[in-house]
């Protein structure tokens, strides 16, 4: 039931009020400001008021309180002499003694244009929260494809969590997989040092009790749930006294927590702080992804001996790890095989020690022509793979043509004296528009090259 105020007593018609009760409107009257200003805490949906009002010592005062409150002005005739100081507020209308029907025509009018107002206001803060989140998601992407370096990665991601959420600190806990205890991975706190010689069991304090569970949560007051621990607060003299835990998530399986702590205005979190780490939670997932993935590959053989490009086994992982994003976040993957054509003719006139630097030169040209996102592979003899993450298949085709052109144009050892042109065949195919699995996608692009391969060559064929 929407509420109405009645200030004055001069211009109003004494049925005013019945007519309103009778549209089904809460009527309040006041015969002044000074009476109706206590009662403005109510939040009125609407005031209709007197102009002559604007004379009252409280109306400065009474146009402070009522900003976001729609007015009908009833002045005591045509002149509107004065009326300014009224319509410097957002949704106020005059009028001249109106009518029964043309009062609840203006009623019915600016409570409609209160609710899109409000509406566009709700609106526009939206918009703001989404460009700031654009802008955090954006300077994660460049993070991401600039540093391989774990902790790097989750402190420049988190510095700008611990802005967006207005927390006091922050720490990021991985499981060890050998014990299965939360340790500190990175942290901003001063005792950092300190905190990183701590191990939390599963189910121990809150965040072990979220790696345990899965389940995100706000603690508004950590001294009354029972499932914190203030073992490393005693430690490193710190107060937690609110949080927020979230896990962090990879293939169905936690690996770690996430967790802001104490509001820096000395309020609570809220759903929506919660709602904003959810979101960037797969961005840390995605950087602990990447980085446990390049260590592993680091340990391993992953380089071919000859061009120091990856192997066919670091570009089988990358496609697995790759395929698993797409599907996450709803992107495509392509891939573009190449093949240098008749590149035993260099072996055959120049030998094999010039054929192998041909290939090393061409690897170079391919990188060269890259992101630092993409990965190249050699995949055996004269063959390279150039994986493409978040590439659809037009852009992929377009990649593969800039590639090709820059191979044809390319005079290859040339200062060894040498002056060889080479061109290549190029294939390309995408998940999940032409393959479905893994498999599917090497297939096709090693198939789109040999068609090109096997008529034109120097060219390019993308799979639809």
């Amino acid at each position: 039931m929407p509420k109405i105020l009645l200030i004055g007593t001069g211009v109003f018609k004494k049925d005013f009020e019945d007519i309103l009760s009778q549209e089904g409107f809460e009527v309040s009257r006041f015969r002044s400001l000074d009476n109706a200003i206590p009662r403005l805490d109510d939040k009125a949906d609407m005031i209709i008021v007197e102009k002559e009002q604007n004379k009252n010592s409280s109306f400065r005062e009474f146009m402070k309180a009522s900003v976001n409150i729609p007015k009908l002005v009833i002045a005591p005739d045509y002149s509107f002499r004065g009326m300014s100081v009224w319509l410097k507020n957002p949704l106020t209308c005059p009028t001249y003694r109106p009518s029964e029907k043309e009062l609840l025509y203006f009623i019915n009018r600016i409570l409609k244009e209160k609710s899109i107002w409000n509406e566009n206001k709700i609106l526009q803060q939206e918009l703001d929260i989404a460009k700031k989140e654009i802008e955090f998601f954006e300077e994660v992407a460049k993070i991401l494809t600039s540093s391989m370096e774990l902790n790097e990665i989750l402190v420049a991601i988190m510095k700008k969590t611990k802005e967006m959420t207005k927390a006091e600190t922050w720490s990021v806990l991985l499981v060890d997989e050998e014990t299965g205890e939360l340790v500190f991975e990175a942290t901003d706190s001063k005792k950092k040092s300190q905190m990183e010689k701590y191990r939390l069991k599963l189910g121990e304090g809150i965040a072990g009790w979220v790696a345990q569970e899965g389940v995100p949560v706000i603690v508004p007051d950590v001294s009354k749930d029972e499932r914190f621990s203030s073992r490393v607060d005693k430690q490193t003299h710190f107060k937690t006294k609110s949080l927020m835990c979230v896990p962090i998530k990879s293939k169905g399986r936690v690996i770690g927590v996430l967790e802001v702590v104490n509001k820096v205005t000395g309020g609570q979190f809220t759903n929506e702080d919660l709602s904003l780490l959810m979101r960037l939670i797969d961005q840390a997932s995605l950087a602990i992804e990447r980085t446990s993935l390049y260590q592993k590959m680091a340990e391993l053989a992953v380089t071919d001996d000859l061009t120091k490009l990856f192997n066919t086994r670091y570009l089988n992982r990358t496609i697995e790890m790759e395929i698993h994003r797409s599907n996450r976040y709803n992107t495509s993957i392509s891939l573009i095989f190449i093949d240098i054509d008749h590149f035993k003719n260099i072996n055959d006139i120049h030998g094999h020690l010039v054929g192998s630097k041909t290939l090393v030169e061409m690897g170079q040209m391919i990188i060269k022509s890259l992101r630092t996102i993409d990965i190249v592979a050699r995949y055996g003899g004269d063959e390279f793979v150039v994986v493409l993450p978040q590439t659809t298949p037009g852009a992929a085709a377009q990649i593969a043509e800039r590639i090709r052109a820059s191979v044809e144009q390319n005079v290859f050892l040339k200062k060894e004296g040498y002056g060889l042109k080479v061109t290549a065949s190029f294939g390309v195919a995408s998940y999940p528009e032409s393959a479905k699995t893994k498999e599917d996608l090497l297939r096709l692009a090693d198939e789109a090259m040999y068609r090109v391969k096997n008529t034109t060559r120097n060219g390019v064929y993308a799979i639809a």
